[in-house]
């Protein structure tokens, strides 16, 4: 019998890749995963999508969605069991404003306070105060829920909390005191989730010829 899943290549502590993961499964979409090194992309995956960054998602007949956003929005608009594309509060163009916030200012800041030195000169404290400006916005839209646009997680929430995360990694000491006990209290809850656990499982490098696990796993 064909095996007639996609396929998915990924990367698994990339932000970008570890939102396309988390859609897929709550979708329930299965694929035949894909785990790269990025410094040694295989070949298969750039000629799938030249530009060599994950998510790359490869469909039937060989068409590609390669931008993490289009593969969240692509699973779930095949399947969305648990609503996340109909929140409780609010709606699709309130949760891509502040996904579009996520992925402009506060990732410039993310990535120039957590890789300092591949930038020219950069002044951490400053882009962490960068950053700062938009987990008050984060902050106070918890303050009136659990999830961000109500009393259970949407698109938005799973869109953003991977980059939350690598954030509070690289802000150690710091974040634990912070004054942002909303956002800390919605990342442990990711971070403690069986669904965090299920998209973090970690997988061999692939190479050409290997058999691809099966995402996601029972």
């Amino acid at each position: 019998m064909t095996d007639t899943r996609l396929i998915l290549y990924s990367f698994r502590r990339c932000p970008y890749a570890m939102r396309a993961r988390l859609a897929l499964a709550s979708a329930g979409v299965e694929v035949k995963l894909r785990e790269v090194v990025l410094r040694d992309k295989p070949a298969a995956m750039l000629k799938a999508s030249p530009k060599g960054t994950v998510p790359v998602l490869v469909l039937h007949g060989g068409a590609v969605v390669d931008e993490s956003l289009d593969v969240m929005l692509w699973a779930l608009r095949k399947s969305d069991p648990e609503g996340w594309l109909t929140p409780e509060q609010g709606g699709m163009d309130e949760m891509l404003e502040l996904i579009a916030l996520n992925d402009g200012d506060f990732k410039h800041h993310l990535d120039r306070f957590k890789y300092a030195t591949r930038y020219e000169d950069p002044d951490p404290a400053e882009h962490r105060a960068g950053a700062e400006v938009y987990l008050k916005r984060l902050e106070a839209q918890l303050g009136e829920g659990k999830w961000l646009f109500g009393a259970r997680p949407s698109f938005a929430d799973y869109a953003i909390l991977p980059f939350i995360r690598q954030f509070a990694g690289a802000a150690k000491g710091w974040w634990e005191d912070a004054p942002y006990p909303h956002v800390r209290r919605w990342l442990e809850d990711f971070k403690t989730s069986g669904r965090f656990k299920a998209v973090m499982r970690k997988y061999p490098q692939w190479h050409e010829g290997m058999e691809e696990p099966i995402f996601p796993a029972d």
